[in-house]
């Protein structure tokens, strides 16, 4: 668990490194900003496939049970958004729901580790 908190930081740590030195060096093609954004799907996929799995492994965890149905919140905003009808609030929650998302992941993993 403790190997998986360190990926999670990395993956975490990626994106906001990238941002803040292509805010810093003012790039004016947009490339470090771009590849962190390209992080956080990465970083976004690895925290699902790692929520499902733990979740498949420990099924009474209550923490995990949040994080998969705020999982499964997101993607229902999505297609709702998408292919049903548009709601704007829906499209706030969609803006709002990946950092809080990982920020729990995030607490989740650590406290698993410091166990």
């Amino acid at each position: 668990m403790k190997i998986l908190n360190l990926v999670n930081i990395f993956l975490v740590g990626i994106p906001i490194i990238l941002t803040a030195l292509g805010l810093i060096t003012q790039q004016s093609n947009g490339n470090l900003i771009g590849y962190a954004l390209l992080f956080v799907m990465l970083t976004s996929l690895f925290q699902v496939i790692i929520g499902i799995l733990l979740l498949l492994n420990h099924p009474t965890d209550k923490m995990l049970r949040f994080y998969n149905c705020g999982v499964l919140l997101f993607v229902f905003c999505w297609i709702c958004n998408v292919n049903i009808k548009y709601f704007q609030i829906l499209e706030y929650l969609q803006y709002a729901l990946p950092p809080i998302l990982a920020i729990y992941f995030s607490a989740i993993i650590y406290k698993k580790a410091n166990r």
